[in-house]
């Protein structure tokens, strides 16, 4: 019998208020072979995370009634801190709550090649720290500002 060592299917926990866009991204990640947590709201995510073993990443909509991505991931990563993140949203702007993170976006709506995409090289790159106060959007100086708008 030939045995081959498979790598252990990554966890994604994925928070989304709308069911149908929840249920295509579900079904999307299970069959790139993914292991699927799927909330419809951040409370859920959070009841997730906690019964969960590990989770790999979190891919969450930006905007949610109950809590905004950023807050869910800044909550999460306190007891998951090897937890990637990627947040989406059809908004524009919504690339912003990303910046002082070290998080990914991705732009809805998207095609499941590109979103398997994105999530394998979130996984497989380096872990990203938060950005240099040089480039701290939330820094008031003319360096940072300039910096940013590319003056």
């Amino acid at each position: 019998m030939d045995l081959q060592l498979q790598a252990p299917r990554k966890t994604i926990l994925v928070a989304e208020d709308t069911a149908l866009v929840l249920n295509t991204v579900r079904m999307i990640l299970e069959r790139a072979n993914f292991t699927v947590l799927a909330a419809a709201n951040a409370g859920e995510a959070m009841r997730l995370a906690e019964c969960a073993n590990t989770i790999d990443l979190l891919l969450s909509d930006v905007i949610m009634p109950d809590m905004s991505a950023p807050d869910l991931a800044l909550k999460l990563e306190e007891q998951l801190p090897n937890m990637r993140v990627i947040l989406m949203s059809g908004y524009d702007g919504g690339k912003m709550h990303c910046l002082n993170h070290g998080w990914h976006f991705i732009q809805k709506p998207f095609v499941p090649v590109q979103l398997v995409a994105e999530i394998n090289e979130v996984l497989n790159g380096e872990m990203c720290d938060q950005v240099t106060d040089h480039f701290d959007t939330r820094k008031t100086s003319d360096l940072s500002r300039h910096a940013y708008l590319g003056s």
